[in-house]
């Protein structure tokens, strides 16, 4: 159990930002920036591990996978990489899934990357989804929403598009404790901006990673918002030294 120290945040706040929307327009052209080499950076800054983590999650989920009835949202989702773990865990079944984010830019790399699949891309701003409400069974989101302008907004937001007994799983990074601790912090805030702003050509969002990881919520913070936010069990599990964790909850 960890007892949360930060003050509260509402959300991302990207130098510069001075509110939700700027905030929000900020993240949108960092990620816009870093689209053609966001993939190779992720495998290289992550050493490989986060198509662990990406796997390890979907799993979670095979309940509702393996349904070929269910409707899966992949939240922030990027160019698409967790949006594909899902489709691989659901196999055969085929339940309809999509992908959505802000950044087009993004998303026509995840296009790119989906032909001949029946994968769905939408651009849309978390805060303000194009689904009614008790649209989906799942909804997901790995490492994107920790980039909302503002948390809260975008948990309510998650529960409206949620069906009454759909689950949410969120995948994000976190501050590990002890001699792991001090040595993640040495790498993501010294070693990790300097390699991404190398292969990216780009400074601004490898230098605004670690800041964004360090102003998100703790675990038991997280999952107050979450209950808060209409959630019921909500739940945190480390992965890899708690360097990442998945939070999940029901609606």
């Amino acid at each position: 159990m960890t007892t949360s120290t930060k003050p509260p945040v509402q959300g991302a706040a990207p130098q510069g930002a001075h509110d939700v929307d700027s905030a929000s327009r900020a993240v949108r052209e960092m990620f816009t920036s870093i689209a053609p080499r966001y993939d190779l950076l992720n495998h290289v800054l992550s050493m490989n591990i986060d198509r662990v983590w990406w796997n390890r999650t979907a799993r979670t989920f095979s309940h509702i996978l393996s349904r070929s009835d269910a409707k899966i949202l992949d939240l922030c989702c990027g160019t698409g990489d967790m949006t594909f773990a899902l489709r691989r865990r659901a196999g055969g079944a085929n339940p309809k899934i999509f992908g959505a984010d802000f950044s087009h830019a993004m998303l026509e790399r995840a296009a790119q990357k989906s032909l001949g699949t029946t994968l769905q891309w939408i651009e849309a701003d978390a805060l303000r989804l194009p689904f009614p409400d008790d649209s989906f069974d799942l909804v997901t989101s790995a490492f994107g929403f920790r980039n909302l302008a503002d948390y809260d907004a975008g948990l309510r937001e998650i529960v409206r598009v949620l069906r009454p007994g759909g689950e949410a799983g969120i995948l994000d990074f976190s501050e590990p404790g002890g001699l792991m601790g001090k040595i993640y912090r040495v790498y993501f805030k010294h070693v990790l901006p300097k390699i991404g702003t190398l292969i990216s050509g780009v400074r601004g969002p490898y230098a605004y990673l670690p800041a964004s990881v360090e102003r998100f919520p703790e675990p038991d913070e997280m999952r107050a918002r979450m209950k808060h936010a209409g959630f019921s069990d909500a739940s945190w599990t480390p992965y890899t030294f708690a360097i990442a964790g998945l939070y999940r909850a029901k609606k």
